[in-house]
């Protein structure tokens, strides 16, 4: 190849990644603070999302944002999370376009921050989760209006007696402090049952407490106001009897979105 050649060509290649690099930088366009609604996504790797991405997972949504790991928002294509590599769909993005449908004049945005395998303690007041999901939040809040906080947790608190038994007393009083840190008034806030596919017995052939956990989840809008919880009755696993599968995970958003638009008709009246 002849030198001038050669020069054409690492032209060209430079041109390409000056315009990639243009593209990539190009940040979404937001609407008006008070018409980016935002939602806060927290708990366990249920939220987080395990299920397999599907086509229909890639393509975007034009009203439902992410906000990336970077703190920067991104169309809101699966994964929406990042906890771990093994993060796959979740919830959050069919409980978007759901909220974006109910919404036609408001842009949704997402803001992910739940980690696979935690318990409740890490998201309680001063854990390191709770701490790092008010910071993110705190950070989106520039842009848009808190709308609501979704939970999906439990697992990880389903291992013995105390975590068991006090769970409902324990989330309560996380709802309570995380809203009066992100001085959110009550905001509403959904969670949602553990998935009934759960084994029965533990390893010493005992009763499994998840049911406990399920049932105070359940108790939850009698303790804290402007509160639902939301039924996984029906919903299947991906084969490991633990996570949710891709076609439940949708559903399961879609009754989250039931669920918020509820309580927010009620905040309206």
């Amino acid at each position: 190849m002849r030198l001038h050649d050669l020069a054409r060509l690492s032209l060209l290649f430079s041109t390409l990644a000056l315009c990639a690099g243009a593209f990539a930088a190009d940040p979404v366009k937001l609407p008006a603070k008070e018409k980016l609604h935002l939602y806060l996504l927290i708990g366990q790797s249920n939220m987080a999302g395990r299920g397999a991405v599907g086509e229909q997972d890639k393509t975007p949504s034009p009203r439902v944002l992410k906000f990336t790991k970077e703190n920067a928002w991104a169309p809101a294509t699966d994964p929406l999370h990042f906890d771990k590599p093994i993060a796959g769909v979740g919830l959050g993005s069919s409980f978007g376009r759901a909220m974006a449908t109910a919404s036609p004049d408001a842009t949704i945005g997402l803001i992910p921050c739940a980690v696979g395998g935690t318990p409740l303690e890490r998201w309680s007041k001063g854990g390191d989760l709770y701490l790092q999901a008010l910071a993110r939040a705190k950070l989106a809040l520039k842009d848009g209006t808190l709308k609501g906080i979704l939970w999906h947790q439990g697992e990880s608190d389903s291992g013995n007696e105390r975590t068991a038994t006090t769970y409902g007393e324990r989330l309560a009083q996380m709802v309570k402090d995380l809203r009066a840190d992100l001085g959110a008034g009550e905001v509403p806030f959904v969670a949602g049952k553990l998935g009934e596919f759960l084994k029965r017995e533990d390893k010493e052939g005992k009763p499994a407490l998840w049911p406990k956990v399920n049932e105070q989840i359940g108790a939850l809008p009698k303790s804290v106001p402007n509160t639902a919880s939301v039924e996984s009755t029906g919903l299947k696993h991906k084969g490991d009897s633990v996570h949710f599968d891709t076609p439940s995970l949708h559903e399961f958003g879609q009754r989250y979105a039931e669920a918020m638009k509820r309580l927010q008709a009620g905040q309206a009246r």
